[in-house]
C-alpha cells in the first residue's frame, strides 16, 4: 500500500467512513503480529498486542501527522505497547534456597541478587527516551526505515516491498539513518560505547 492511498484511507476515516480502517487492519496486520510475536515470543499474547494496537490506532488516528508512513507509525505504536506489556508481565523464576540432606538437616543457599539496580533502570529509561527522541529528529525517510529494520524488525526485502523501493536504496538509505542517528547522539553528548 502506498503512501499516498494510506494518507486518502485515513482522511477517508476521519470523514466518517470507519469501515475504510478495514483495509488499513488488512494491510498491517501479518506484521503487527509477527512484530508482537518476535517481542513476546507467545502467539497468544501477540494476538492481544496486536489488537490492542490496532484499537490505539483507531482511536490516536486524528493525532497521526502524516509525517511518515501509517504503517511506521503503527509499528513503533505496537512496539511501545510490546515494552509496556514485557515490563508488566516480567516472569521471575523461583528457586529453592535451602536444601534437606541426609543427615535431615537444613543447607541454606546464599544466591546473589541478579536484579538490576534502580540506578541503572533510571538511566537505561532516560537512555531510552533520549535515542526515541533522536529518533523522531531524523528526516522521514530515515525515521521510517530505521524503525522498520531495527523496531519492526523487517527484512531487508520486506521494507523495499512495503516503500517501493529496490533492496539496495534500503541499505544504503539504512546506513545513512544510522549515521545520522549516531551523529544526533553524540551531539547530546552520548558516547556510542554506551550502547
Amino acid at each position: 500500500m502506498t503512501k499516498e492511498l494510506e494518507q486518502q484511507i485515513i482522511k477517508d476515516i476521519l470523514n466518517g467512513d470507519i469501515d475504510a480502517f478495514e483495509d488499513l487492519l488488512i494491510a498491517n496486520q501479518k506484521n503487527v503480529y509477527n512484530l508482537a510475536l518476535k517481542m513476546t515470543g507467545n502467539p497468544a499474547d501477540a494476538e492481544d498486542i496486536s489488537q490492542e494496537a490496532f484499537l490505539k490506532a483507531f482511536r490516536l488516528l486524528e493525532s497521526f501527522r502524516g509525517e511518515s508512513r501509517f504503517s511506521v507509525w503503527l509499528y513503533r505504536l505496537t512496539y511501545n505497547l510490546c515494552i509496556d506489556f514485557l515490563r508488566k508481565n516480567k516472569k521471575v523464576s523461583m528457586i529453592s534456597l535451602s536444601q534437606k540432606h541426609d543427615d535431615d538437616d537444613d543447607y541454606e543457599f546464599d544466591i546473589t541478587d541478579t536484579s538490576e539496580q534502580p540506578e541503572r533502570t533510571v538511566v537505561r529509561n532516560e537512555m531510552r527516551e533520549i535515542i526515541d527522541k533522536s529518533i523522531n529528529e531524523l528526516d522521514v525517510f530515515h525515521r521510517e526505515i530505521l524503525i522498520m529494520r531495527e523496531i519492526a524488525d523487517m527484512s531487508y526485502s520486506e521494507i523495499a516491498q512495503t516503500l517501493k523501493i529496490s533492496e539496495g536504496t534500503v541499505k544504503s538509505r539504512l546506513s545513512r539513518a544510522r549515521k545520522s542517528l549516531a551523529q544526533i547522539l553524540v551531539r547530546k553528548g552520548l558516547s556510542l560505547d554506551e550502547f
